[in-house]
């Protein structure tokens, strides 16, 4: 699970427990002008995930870490697909970032809210 925050001009994601150990991350600092939009996307577990960089995958259960697919870097924490959100980003170290939260169309309201001002 995550936590998501919006801090000055950044948006900061904080994994809590032992997602932290299975993503082997504890937090992502983004800069507000290079986040393109969030949407909420149960489907999203259903897409290719490539080749797993650092983290866990165990099919079905949890999907955690940084992945690489079609060129791309792209990090996960999803072991609920019915609380994803996927975070679309530009000149990032990861292309989005797919993350598990307690209320999906709460956080997408705060990074959108965010990212229009």
């Amino acid at each position: 699970m995550a936590e998501v925050a919006i801090a000055d001009t950044d948006l900061v994601i904080q994994l809590e427990g032992w997602d932290k150990l299975w993503a082997l991350k504890s937090r992502l600092v983004i800069p507000l002008t290079n986040v393109r939009g969030a949407t909420a996307d149960p489907g999203i577990t259903k897409e290719r995930k490539g080749i797993r960089t650092a983290g866990t995958y165990m099919p079905g259960v949890i999907t955690a870490g940084t992945f690489h697919v079609d060129g791309e870097r792209v990090f996960w924490d999803i072991r609920d697909p019915a609380k994803a959100v996927v975070i679309e980003l530009a000149d990032e170290r990861y292309a989005r970032l797919v993350i598990q939260v307690d209320n999906s169309s709460e956080v997408v309201a705060l990074i959108e809210r965010a990212c229009t001002h």
